[in-house]
């Protein structure tokens, strides 16, 4: 089980909280993939991929709920695109 923050909200160290929590997934991760046959640096390298391709995901996610968002006030202000 994953161990949860300590308190809700910001607090100091609670990005260190988050790596210590999420250490042994990582780790059994690595573990699962280094006996199947990958090596270290694929499976770096891929992580890296992974981290990149999530974040640009999110950033298109959140630039297309602005759009719609601004379509929407357009269009409730009677206002046609």
């Amino acid at each position: 089980m994953i161990r949860q923050p300590r308190r809700q909200g910001e607090y100091p160290d609670r990005e260190i909280d988050c790596q210590e929590a999420m250490e042994p997934g990582f780790q059994a991760i690595v573990d699962c993939m280094l006996e199947a046959g990958w090596t270290r640096g694929e499976i770096m390298c891929s992580l890296r991929r992974l981290i990149a391709a999530d974040n640009m995901a999110q950033k298109e996610s959140a630039k297309l709920a602005t759009e719609l968002a601004f379509m929407r006030a357009m269009m409730r202000a009677g206002r046609h695109l």
